[in-house]
């Protein structure tokens, strides 16, 4: 029984089995938005459908316990193959460049009647053939392309550092985002790390579109005091540290001063989405909405910006007292909120940047496996194994045969054309 079982495990049809159900599952996963809470997949499909949802853990699909049962399945089937396969794989390179398996082995063409049997060696490309006797008979023979034989098991090979490396990396994947205007620095999650965005420019075709974002950064180790500087850009990361630095994505940002009395009481930089607590009475915070870089009020829509250019800039802010809102409006250039001794001033419109961070310890295991599986690729389809060899007759001329696993039409082919040049 147990031995039925290694078996089944160790067989191509668990192996396609188990890629069918690991292509479902990725297939789901893309159908399916991953991260998202309860009340999302409710309103997005129906509450019955998003209980279903995150009951199987197709919320968060690449990590849940029956997804990486499939990967480690799969993986277990490669390691098996490729282990039980091996010592066979051994004794066929041997046997491959053995001449007394040759001569009482299969045969793919064979030509009589050879007077030159070392020119039909030279024109098929053969190395320099060896000597020796056979069933009293003087006789040739030759091997080539032997690699080709694991290509089937190095793809194998290849298959599971990829599916390893993809499923370790997701595993301990690590992703932060940082945001933040030229000058700010802020830390990296829980890295340790610290990030300085140096500058920060966008780029504009001569239309006014966008053609480019980029964002020169500084990195500093907090423990050590070691920096690294890159400028990144969309479609170009940085690795600093170990940590993969990516340009994002842009918003607008503001500086917001709070004054009482008067007299300066507060001066931050706040992006949209973001709120300051007024410092002396933490109950009040002003919270930024949207930043209208050329402001018009459209009739029954709201507010709405006319174009991206800094003409008339507007800011939609709201006002909390005890997580109530008791205000909310847009501010132009110029005004400001008026609360009891408090003003609030929002000024120096701006871009910030949204820099994404992440650490992926095992994407060298995953490059290696994509490497490998080509290298596989390579040997299983364009290696081909060939034998030839060449028994002397009592006439004096040679029996020439050989014999090819792979390719044996083409080696065929070659075969003829050769020996037909030869006469």
């Amino acid at each position: 029984m147990l031995k039925k079982v290694w078996k089944f495990l160790s067989s191509m049809q668990f192996a396609v089995l188990l890629l069918v159900l690991l292509a479902a599952a990725c297939a789901l996963g893309s159908f399916i938005t991953q991260g998202q809470s309860y009340d999302w997949y409710a309103a997005a499909y129906s509450p019955r459908l998003a209980a279903v949802i995150v009951a199987a853990y197709m919320d968060d699909m690449y990590h849940s316990w029956w997804f990486l049962l499939i990967a480690g399945f799969l993986c277990c089937n490669l390691l098996l193959c490729n282990v039980l396969r091996l010592p066979q794989l051994v004794r066929r390179m041997k046997a491959e460049a053995d001449p007394q398996t040759a001569l009482a082995g299969p045969v793919t063409v064979t030509r009589a009647g050879v007077r030159t049997p070392e020119r039909l060696f030279a024109r098929l490309h053969m190395p320099r053939p060896a000597r020796m006797e056979a069933e009293g008979r003087e006789a040739l023979f030759a091997a080539k392309n032997r690699a080709g034989l694991w290509g089937a098991w190095v793809c194998h090979l290849g298959i599971l550092c990829l599916i390893l490396g993809f499923g370790l990396g997701q595993m301990t994947h690590q992703e932060y985002a940082v945001y933040g205007v030229a000058g700010q620095s802020k830390a990296v999650g829980d890295t340790g790390y610290l990030l300085t965005i140096d500058d920060f420019r966008v780029d504009l075709r001569p239309d006014d579109t966008v053609e480019q974002y980029t964002a020169a950064i500084t990195v500093r180790d907090a423990a050590s005091g070691a920096r690294r500087s890159a400028e990144i850009s969309v479609n170009r990361p940085a690795s600093l540290f170990g940590l993969k630095f990516y340009q994002n994505s842009t918003g607008w940002a503001a500086r917001v001063a709070v004054t009482k009395g008067g007299e300066p009481l507060q001066d931050a930089v706040l992006c949209v989405g973001e709120y300051l607590r007024v410092q002396d009475m933490p109950d009040l915070a002003v919270y930024f909405n949207a930043f209208y870089p050329d402001y018009v009020l459209v009739e029954g829509q709201g507010p709405a910006t006319a174009s991206g250019a800094l003409r008339n800039p507007a800011y939609l802010y709201s006002v909390y007292y005890r997580d109530d809102i008791i205000g909310m409006n847009a501010l132009l250039e110029g005004e400001t909120i008026r609360i009891d001794d408090y003003e609030i001033r929002f000024t120096e419109p701006q871009s910030y940047t949204v820099i994404q961070v992440k650490r992926d310890r095992f994407t060298w295991l995953a490059l290696a496996g994509g490497l490998i599986t080509l290298l596989g690729l390579f040997l299983a389809l364009y290696i081909q194994p060939r034998r030839l060899w060449a028994v002397r007759e009592e006439d004096g001329t040679w029996t020439v045969s050989g014999y090819s696993a792979k390719g044996g039409v083409l080696f065929a082919e070659q075969f003829e054309d050769a020996a037909a040049r030869d006469g």
